[in-house]
């Protein structure tokens, strides 16, 4: 088993004013060349935006982008014609594809949007873009994780294009549980949205991430009322 540790306070930090963000991984002019992705997985921002603010009309290409809201409203426009909300307990994806431009802005003007921003390297390249949302139930992810991201337009989550797996869970100061990882060659990175928790003897604290790979399971105990994201992603 090989692992990786990233505290929260070790990550990269960009303030624009309207936007406060924190870089697990090198990101625009955070760079690290020790942390340039977990595999798979490219980046995750931790992003704060003031009200009204935003990110004006922008382009990707050939990456899965998913799209979390932890607090606030946020309103996306895309070049597919696409123009949606989205919030608390809401996922969205964007396969970039071949191309597509797209905004973000927090919609309302009297309070912040906090959000994580995840990029994930595709499986296939030059895709048809296309873009995707839904909305989860709360007390499904209450001692048990949930999934929300896999590959397989028939299983639960959104769809993504990579071999990939995201799965939440909102756990109780104690509870105990194991994840098995889900595809061999995988890898699973562990972030902390809130509380404390222990993963395989490592303890972790808000923000923090950790990863873990070579290995077919991890074990998880709450050391307080926690939320977390597990993401499983290809290591290759």
């Amino acid at each position: 088993m090989k692992t990786t540790l990233h505290k929260a306070n070790t990550r990269g930090l960009a303030n624009h004013g309207w936007l406060n963000s924190s870089h697990t991984f090198s990101f625009a002019n955070y760079y690290d060349p020790n942390r340039m992705n977990f595999g798979a997985l490219r980046v995750l921002n931790d992003d704060i935006v003031d009200g009204g603010k935003g990110f004006g009309t922008h382009p990707h290409d050939n990456m899965e982008i998913i799209s979390i809201p932890l607090s606030g409203d946020l309103e996306h426009k895309d070049s597919m014609g696409t123009k949606a909300v989205i919030r608390q307990n809401d996922i969205q994806i964007m396969s970039a594809g071949t191309g597509i431009s797209h905004s973000e802005y927090n919609k309302n003007t009297d309070r912040k949007v906090n959000f994580l921003q995840i990029w994930v390297m595709p499986k296939k390249r030059n895709i048809e873009p296309r873009y995707d949302q839904i909305t989860l139930k709360e007390e499904d992810r209450i001692n048990k994780l949930q999934q929300v991201v896999s590959p397989s337009k028939t299983d639960e989550g959104v769809w993504i294009n990579q071999d990939a797996w995201f799965h939440l869970g909102k756990l109780k100061m104690g509870f105990q549980t194991e994840y098995a990882i889900k595809q061999k060659g995988n890898g699973v990175y562990v972030f902390v949205l809130e509380g404390d928790i222990t993963v395989n003897a490592q303890k972790l604290n808000k923000r923090d991430g950790f990863g873990v790979w070579e290995a077919d399971k991890i074990a998880i105990v709450a050391d307080s009322d926690s939320e977390i994201l597990l993401m499983d992603v290809p290591m290759g």
